[in-house]
């Protein structure tokens, strides 16, 4: 058995003793609408990858209260590296379904300008929320070194790095906690322990008893936390976020939690996931689980979350459409954003794509001029 005690606020039915969560009622309505925002995004975009609008999507059902709660504690002015399975995280800070669909559809107002993958979202406002990485764990010493550049001038900011239970096989992961803890890096890791790395189960995917007591080899504190209690996430990053703003350095925090779905959309996690292992969770859904709590407090009834899904559900419709009735990028955009000044060799280039569009009648290319 684990050395470290599983951190936990509500109990299964939501009861929550004598905790402040330190949020006000409309902030913790906030926090439940942004778990069923992300529910609304998975259904849809599952629809729309099916239909083949879409290339792919991720699953968040059952890691809901882990983002949202995670990114409760969070200020604007912090810096999030994401895993792709964070939706909620950015919803959470207030970035819109629509911008969201737009990187879903790689179109012309997507961030990236159709240059990422779907899911990989990248946004500076609300809050920096860092493009994600498809190379497993790439992204932590990433996030390592822009917490520690936060600290060398001096900002008030941490950076939040979330990543699976399986970025923790990867290279980055064992580089970014020794760097961190050896530079008392402003960082707060987050380790979303969903059960399965794909189809690798836990058990196969470590022979270490759990994922917090790895950070006791690079001297960094750990947290072993209840992922489907919100305000337990919620409690162990603000004390990382605080710990971090202090100057002492970074915190690893391990999430138990369970995604109740595949991998992607290209996965059947029938194939490996015991019917008995899902069914148990099920019993442990963070939605309801958190729908007691609010109405222990007298904020919420029976018949609110149809109320809202639906809301959410019109939201995310709408910005679904919209994305979709978006034109795709541009061709310039293949050649902006690289070089301030276009070399000779790539305007060389631009110029034939430009003329070839020409020749065979397509209105995108501009009549033949390139016009960078």
């Amino acid at each position: 058995m684990s050395d470290y005690e599983l951190r936990t606020v509500l109990d299964s039915s939501g009861g929550a003793g004598d905790h402040d969560s330190g949020l006000s009622d409309a902030e913790l309505m906030h926090c439940y609408r942004s778990m069923l925002m992300v529910r609304a995004f998975d259904d849809t975009a599952m629809k729309l990858q099916r239909s083949g609008r879409i290339g792919f999507s991720i699953p968040n059902r059952g890691i809901e209260a882990t983002q949202v709660g995670a990114a409760s504690a969070l200020r604007t002015t912090d810096w999030i590296f994401p895993s792709y399975r964070d939706f909620g995280m950015a919803l959470y800070h207030g970035v819109s379904a629509t911008d969201m669909m737009h990187n879903m559809f790689g179109n012309a107002l997507d961030a990236s300008k159709g240059r990422q993958m779907p899911v990989h979202f990248s946004f500076e406002e609300p809050i920096h929320f860092v493009s994600i990485s498809s190379p497993i764990g790439t992204h932590i010493p990433q996030g390592v070194g822009a917490a520690h550049a936060m600290k060398l001038r001096g900002e008030d900011s941490v950076a939040l790095i979330s990543f699976g239970d399986g970025g923790t096989s990867s290279l980055g992961f064992h580089s970014g906690l020794n760097f961190a803890g050896v530079w008392k890096s402003p960082a707060v890791f987050l380790c979303q322990n969903n059960g399965y790395a794909i189809s690798m189960p836990t058990e196969k995917q470590t022979a270490s008893d759990g994922f917090a007591v790895k950070g006791e080899a690079y001297g960094i504190p750990a947290i072993l936390v209840d992922g489907n209690d919100l305000l337990a996430v919620r409690q162990a990053t603000a004390e990382g976020v605080a710990r971090a703003r202090a100057g002492d350095g970074p915190t690893l925090i391990e999430a138990k939690t369970f995604r109740m779905g595949g991998h992607s959309t290209s996965d059947d996690p029938s194939k490996y996931v015991p019917k008995e292992l899902l069914d148990e969770w099920e019993e442990k859904d963070p939605v309801p689980r958190f729908e007691a709590y609010l109405a222990s407090k007298g904020l919420w009834v029976e018949g609110d979350r149809e109320t809202l899904y639906s809301g959410c559900m019109a939201e995310v419709k709408e910005a679904a459409d919209l994305a979709q009735a978006t034109p795709l990028p541009s061709l310039e955009t293949i050649f902006s954003d690289v070089y301030e000044e276009v070399p000779q060799h790539i305007r060389s280039q631009g110029e034939e794509a430009y003329d070839l569009l020409r020749r065979k009648g397509d209105a995108g290319g501009g009549g033949g001029e390139f016009p960078l």
